[in-house]
């Protein structure tokens, strides 16, 4: 036997897991945050260099936090203010939206 296992067999061994189901979703959710976050830097028309030098960092820096599956808010924020925008962070609760002012982000 190769070790291989069928694309379906393993799908439904996910779905019929709560947790592992659970940890799937909360990872795709962090690399489709990650790729945002390249795509929104390209999209701005700005390098990683670029972006690099206007934070005070080096390029290698830049790839780490478009790489990391977790980021500190304070992080997120310099970086999108590097590229000209704001960071607002709203919590959306069943009958209320709450914007939080984060210090430092506007």
């Amino acid at each position: 036997m190769s070790g291989r296992r069928n694309y379906r067999e393993l799908r439904e061994r996910i779905r019929s897991d709560p947790e592992r189901a659970r940890r799937v979703e909360e990872i795709s959710r962090a690399y489709e945050v990650l790729l945002q976050l390249a795509e929104l830097r390209e999209a701005r028309g700005v390098t990683q260099t670029h972006l690099a030098e206007r934070l005070g960092v080096s390029q290698p820096n830049i790839s780490k936090i478009e790489g990391k599956e977790d980021l500190y808010l304070s992080t997120l924020c310099y970086y999108i203010a590097a590229l000209g925008g704001h960071l607002e962070v709203k919590a959306v609760f069943e009958d209320e939206d709450v914007y939080l002012t984060l210090p430092g982000c506007r």
